[in-house]
């Protein structure tokens, strides 16, 4: 199984780049992991959230394959503790996901063509985190994730 992490917008700041790179460099030793910043819209001054959501979406949509598993990272998905989140990674293996696609969307949230395409939904927390927080946040828990799969003494219950 490969996991891609499909993000609008490029990392803004040097320590969650920082960050992020760490977590993605110690999952590599587990899975096959893609991270894919999708460049983020210019000149947005005159469009509304739905119509910067929809050019999003068209952005989004573009890079995804149709055997693609696609989990949205969205307040208003299943909230997991880590152990279910390394369970569900689980079940997607063996169930013979090739292509695990999670995707965070930009700060107005995803389109209505996005939902549709969405496999599922997964949030992160009950509280709101800015889209660029959320990136460090997923790596971390992917990692945490592997390890408690593996039996690993990263995460202690």
């Amino acid at each position: 199984m490969k996991i891609t992490l499909l993000l609008v917008g490029k990392t803004e700041e040097a320590y969650l780049r920082e960050g992020i790179s760490i977590y993605l460099n110690r999952l590599r030793h587990y899975i096959r992991i893609d991270f894919v910043e999708i460049t983020e819209l210019k000149n947005t001054r005159g469009l509304s959230q739905d119509q910067q959501r929809a050019k999003e979406a068209e952005l989004i949509l573009k890079k995804l394959l149709p055997t693609d598993q696609v989990i949205l990272l969205d307040e208003k998905g299943t909230t997991l503790t880590s152990p279910q989140f390394a369970e569900f990674l689980d079940k997607k293996a063996l169930g013979s996901v090739n292509n695990l696609v999670f995707i965070v969307g930009g700060p107005y949230g995803f389109d209505e063509s996005v939902y549709r395409r969405a496999n599922d939904k997964i949030s992160l927390s009950r509280m709101t985190f800015s889209h660029q927080m959320v990136r460090l946040f997923f790596a971390e828990q992917l990692y945490r994730a592997f390890t408690i799969l593996r039996g690993e003494p990263y995460h202690h219950p």
